[in-house]
């Protein structure tokens, strides 16, 4: 067995996934925004806007980051600081979501 790693399509199919999940978060996003222009503007509103809008641009800037490191020929294992950025970074859509739902 050679030392040289054989990626495959994995890399790829990882910045596909972060792309998808990005776009999700925009939805979010829009969505919230559709819902404080048809309703008027309520401090609830503009709060899951502004946490919605905030989080989709952290993810968008961890993505990023991470569809570059993907990039490498040999990608480095994802740091934790960036796996925890991300993993707050749903959890914060999952709330921002709940509030479009109430």
């Amino acid at each position: 067995m050679s030392g040289a790693r054989d990626p495959g399509a994995q890399p790829e199919r990882t910045r596909l996934a972060w792309r998808r999940t990005t776009l999700a978060f925009a939805v979010v996003v829009v969505l919230e925004l559709r819902r404080v222009v048809v309703e008027g503007g309520s401090a609830g509103g503009y709060a899951g806007l502004s946490l919605a809008l905030s989080t989709w641009l952290v993810f968008l800037a961890v993505g990023q980051r991470r569809i570059r490191q993907l990039a490498a020929a040999a990608p480095a294992a994802m740091a934790p600081g960036l796996a925890l950025g991300a993993g707050l970074c749903l959890v914060a859509s999952a709330t921002s979501a709940a509030v479009l739902l109430i």
